[in-house]
Protein backbone atom coordinates (compact mmCIF):
# COMPACT_ATOMS: atom_id res chain seq x y z
CA UNK A 1 0.00 0.00 0.00
CA UNK A 2 1.32 3.72 -1.01
CA UNK A 3 0.66 5.89 2.25
CA UNK A 4 0.81 9.72 1.52
CA UNK A 5 0.58 11.60 5.31
CA UNK A 6 -0.06 15.46 3.80
CA UNK A 7 -0.04 17.12 7.41
CA UNK A 8 3.98 15.65 7.41
CA UNK A 9 4.59 19.36 5.63
CA UNK A 10 3.38 22.06 7.56
CA UNK A 11 0.90 24.17 5.77
CA UNK A 12 -3.09 26.17 6.66
CA UNK A 13 -3.99 22.20 6.82
CA UNK A 14 -2.84 22.17 10.39
CA UNK A 15 -5.31 24.88 11.08
CA UNK A 16 -8.27 23.47 9.75
CA UNK A 17 -7.60 19.74 11.73
CA UNK A 18 -6.89 21.95 15.17
CA UNK A 19 -10.39 23.32 14.59
CA UNK A 20 -11.86 19.81 13.83
CA UNK A 21 -10.78 18.85 17.12
CA UNK A 22 -10.76 22.00 19.56
CA UNK A 23 -13.99 21.26 21.57
CA UNK A 24 -14.90 24.86 21.75
CA UNK A 25 -15.53 25.00 17.96
CA UNK A 26 -16.97 21.44 17.75
CA UNK A 27 -20.10 23.08 18.65
CA UNK A 28 -20.61 24.85 15.73
CA UNK A 29 -22.02 21.86 13.37
CA UNK A 30 -21.70 24.62 10.03
CA UNK A 31 -18.19 25.75 10.84
CA UNK A 32 -17.19 21.63 10.94
CA UNK A 33 -18.22 21.27 7.92
CA UNK A 34 -16.80 23.79 6.74
CA UNK A 35 -13.61 23.01 7.81
CA UNK A 36 -13.80 18.99 6.60
CA UNK A 37 -14.69 20.75 3.17
CA UNK A 38 -11.85 22.57 3.00
CA UNK A 39 -9.51 19.62 4.30
CA UNK A 40 -11.38 17.80 1.36
CA UNK A 41 -10.11 20.40 -1.24
CA UNK A 42 -6.20 20.22 0.07
CA UNK A 43 -6.47 16.69 -0.16
CA UNK A 44 -7.63 16.65 -3.49
CA UNK A 45 -5.25 18.89 -4.73
CA UNK A 46 -2.66 16.68 -3.42
CA UNK A 47 -4.24 13.61 -4.93
CA UNK A 48 -4.06 15.63 -7.89
CA UNK A 49 -0.65 15.30 -8.50
CA UNK A 50 0.19 11.40 -8.79
CA UNK A 51 -3.42 11.44 -11.26
CA UNK A 52 -2.23 11.02 -15.12
CA UNK A 53 -2.47 13.61 -17.37
CA UNK A 54 -2.45 14.46 -21.39
CA UNK A 55 -1.28 17.90 -23.13
CA UNK A 56 -4.12 19.92 -24.16
CA UNK A 57 -4.55 22.74 -26.56
CA UNK A 58 -6.37 25.71 -25.54
CA UNK A 59 -7.92 28.52 -27.98
CA UNK A 60 -7.81 31.73 -26.12
CA UNK A 61 -9.07 35.01 -27.74
CA UNK A 62 -5.41 35.61 -28.76
CA UNK A 63 -4.10 32.25 -29.71
CA UNK A 64 -3.73 28.99 -28.30
CA UNK A 65 -1.72 27.64 -25.33
CA UNK A 66 -0.46 23.80 -24.80
CA UNK A 67 -1.24 22.56 -21.43
CA UNK A 68 -1.36 19.74 -19.31
CA UNK A 69 -5.32 18.37 -18.12
CA UNK A 70 -6.24 15.18 -16.39
CA UNK A 71 -6.70 12.56 -18.19
CA UNK A 72 -8.02 9.79 -15.37
CA UNK A 73 -12.33 9.63 -15.58
CA UNK A 74 -12.44 9.77 -11.67
CA UNK A 75 -15.09 8.49 -9.25
CA UNK A 76 -15.75 10.13 -5.91
CA UNK A 77 -17.93 7.48 -3.61
CA UNK A 78 -17.86 8.56 0.33
CA UNK A 79 -19.06 6.64 2.76
CA UNK A 80 -22.84 7.52 4.68
CA UNK A 81 -23.14 10.14 5.93
CA UNK A 82 -19.86 11.35 7.52
CA UNK A 83 -18.24 11.67 4.36
CA UNK A 84 -20.66 13.92 2.89
CA UNK A 85 -18.93 17.06 3.82
CA UNK A 86 -15.23 15.57 2.40
CA UNK A 87 -17.19 14.55 -0.51
CA UNK A 88 -18.30 18.71 -1.41
CA UNK A 89 -14.99 19.22 -0.80
CA UNK A 90 -13.30 16.63 -2.82
CA UNK A 91 -16.20 17.77 -5.61
CA UNK A 92 -14.45 21.32 -5.88
CA UNK A 93 -11.11 20.61 -7.38
CA UNK A 94 -12.77 17.45 -9.30
CA UNK A 95 -15.99 19.31 -10.68
CA UNK A 96 -15.98 16.63 -13.45
CA UNK A 97 -16.26 13.75 -11.59
CA UNK A 98 -19.05 10.93 -11.26
CA UNK A 99 -20.27 10.32 -7.52
CA UNK A 100 -21.34 7.47 -5.49
CA UNK A 101 -22.44 6.98 -2.30
CA UNK A 102 -22.76 3.63 0.06
CA UNK A 103 -23.72 3.45 3.73
CA UNK A 104 -21.57 1.65 6.44
CA UNK A 105 -23.15 0.98 10.05
CA UNK A 106 -22.03 -1.12 12.35
CA UNK A 107 -24.11 -3.96 13.71
CA UNK A 108 -23.33 -6.62 16.93
CA UNK A 109 -20.28 -5.45 16.95
CA UNK A 110 -17.07 -3.59 16.08
CA UNK A 111 -15.82 -5.75 13.45
CA UNK A 112 -19.25 -6.69 11.95
CA UNK A 113 -19.89 -3.78 9.44
CA UNK A 114 -23.48 -3.81 7.39
CA UNK A 115 -23.12 -2.42 3.86
CA UNK A 116 -26.73 -1.65 2.60
CA UNK A 117 -27.11 1.27 0.78
CA UNK A 118 -24.97 1.94 -2.93
CA UNK A 119 -25.64 4.31 -5.47
CA UNK A 120 -22.72 4.82 -7.64
CA UNK A 121 -21.43 4.73 -11.63
CA UNK A 122 -19.60 2.05 -13.16
CA UNK A 123 -15.88 1.84 -12.04
CA UNK A 124 -14.56 -0.05 -14.62
CA UNK A 125 -11.35 1.65 -16.15
CA UNK A 126 -12.14 4.71 -13.91
CA UNK A 127 -10.12 6.42 -10.71
CA UNK A 128 -12.06 5.47 -8.22
CA UNK A 129 -11.78 8.13 -4.88
CA UNK A 130 -12.91 6.60 -1.80
CA UNK A 131 -13.70 9.00 0.92
CA UNK A 132 -14.33 8.50 4.70
CA UNK A 133 -13.48 11.14 7.38
CA UNK A 134 -12.65 8.22 9.76
CA UNK A 135 -10.26 5.47 9.98
CA UNK A 136 -10.61 3.81 13.17
CA UNK A 137 -10.42 0.02 12.88
CA UNK A 138 -10.61 -0.11 9.17
CA UNK A 139 -13.23 -2.62 8.69
CA UNK A 140 -15.77 -0.13 7.29
CA UNK A 141 -13.49 0.47 4.47
CA UNK A 142 -12.99 -2.83 3.54
CA UNK A 143 -16.14 -3.86 4.23
CA UNK A 144 -17.27 -0.80 1.74
CA UNK A 145 -14.35 -2.24 -0.55
CA UNK A 146 -15.56 -5.64 -0.70
CA UNK A 147 -18.85 -4.93 -1.30
CA UNK A 148 -17.72 -2.00 -4.47
CA UNK A 149 -15.90 -4.38 -5.99
CA UNK A 150 -18.03 -6.98 -6.75
CA UNK A 151 -19.42 -4.53 -9.47
CA UNK A 152 -16.44 -3.45 -11.44
CA UNK A 153 -12.75 -3.14 -10.86
CA UNK A 154 -11.41 0.54 -11.31
CA UNK A 155 -7.84 1.29 -12.73
CA UNK A 156 -6.79 3.10 -9.89
CA UNK A 157 -8.13 3.28 -6.06
CA UNK A 158 -7.21 5.76 -3.73
CA UNK A 159 -8.63 5.84 -0.03
CA UNK A 160 -8.89 9.62 1.73
CA UNK A 161 -9.35 9.47 5.25
CA UNK A 162 -8.97 12.89 7.19
CA UNK A 163 -7.92 10.96 10.88
CA UNK A 164 -6.34 7.88 11.23
CA UNK A 165 -5.42 5.17 13.87
CA UNK A 166 -2.43 2.83 13.47
CA UNK A 167 -4.79 -0.22 13.92
CA UNK A 168 -6.82 0.80 11.07
CA UNK A 169 -3.92 1.28 8.42
CA UNK A 170 -2.48 -2.41 9.64
CA UNK A 171 -5.57 -3.66 8.97
CA UNK A 172 -5.98 -2.22 5.70
CA UNK A 173 -2.82 -3.29 4.53
CA UNK A 174 -3.46 -6.83 5.29
CA UNK A 175 -6.89 -6.75 3.55
CA UNK A 176 -6.68 -4.44 0.35
CA UNK A 177 -4.20 -4.99 -2.80
CA UNK A 178 -1.03 -3.40 -2.26
CA UNK A 179 -1.35 -1.32 -4.83
CA UNK A 180 -3.80 1.11 -3.36
CA UNK A 181 -3.56 4.62 -2.34
CA UNK A 182 -4.30 5.68 1.06
CA UNK A 183 -4.02 9.68 2.11
CA UNK A 184 -4.11 10.53 5.46
CA UNK A 185 -4.54 13.69 6.66
CA UNK A 186 -3.53 12.81 10.04
CA UNK A 187 -1.96 10.25 12.10
CA UNK A 188 -3.33 10.01 15.44
CA UNK A 189 -2.25 7.55 18.76
CA UNK A 190 -4.51 4.48 18.78
CA UNK A 191 -7.86 3.28 19.89
CA UNK A 192 -9.41 3.51 23.33
CA UNK A 193 -11.76 0.34 24.12
CA UNK A 194 -14.99 1.37 22.52
CA UNK A 195 -12.33 2.15 19.41
CA UNK A 196 -12.55 5.96 18.89
CA UNK A 197 -9.74 7.26 17.69
CA UNK A 198 -7.59 9.17 20.05
CA UNK A 199 -7.03 11.96 20.16
CA UNK A 200 -9.37 11.91 17.47
CA UNK A 201 -12.35 14.60 16.82
CA UNK A 202 -15.26 12.20 18.58
CA UNK A 203 -18.13 10.95 16.20
CA UNK A 204 -18.09 13.37 12.41
CA UNK A 205 -21.22 12.33 11.74
CA UNK A 206 -23.00 13.62 14.97
CA UNK A 207 -20.16 16.88 14.91
CA UNK A 208 -21.45 17.38 11.08
CA UNK A 209 -25.35 16.63 11.11
CA UNK A 210 -26.51 16.25 15.05
CA UNK A 211 -26.79 13.34 17.21
CA UNK A 212 -28.74 10.09 15.82
CA UNK A 213 -31.31 8.60 17.86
Amino acid sequence: MHIHYISEQNSILNHFLAQLRDVNVQNDSMRFRKNMERIGEIMAYELSKKLSYKETSITTPLGTKDTMLIKDEVVLCSILRAGLALHTGFMSFFDDAENGFVSAARTHGASEILVEYQAAPSFKDKCLLLLDPMLATGHSMVAVFDQLMKKDRPKEIHICVVIAAPEGIEYLKKHLPENIHLWVASLDDSLNENKYIIPGIGDAGDLAYGEKL
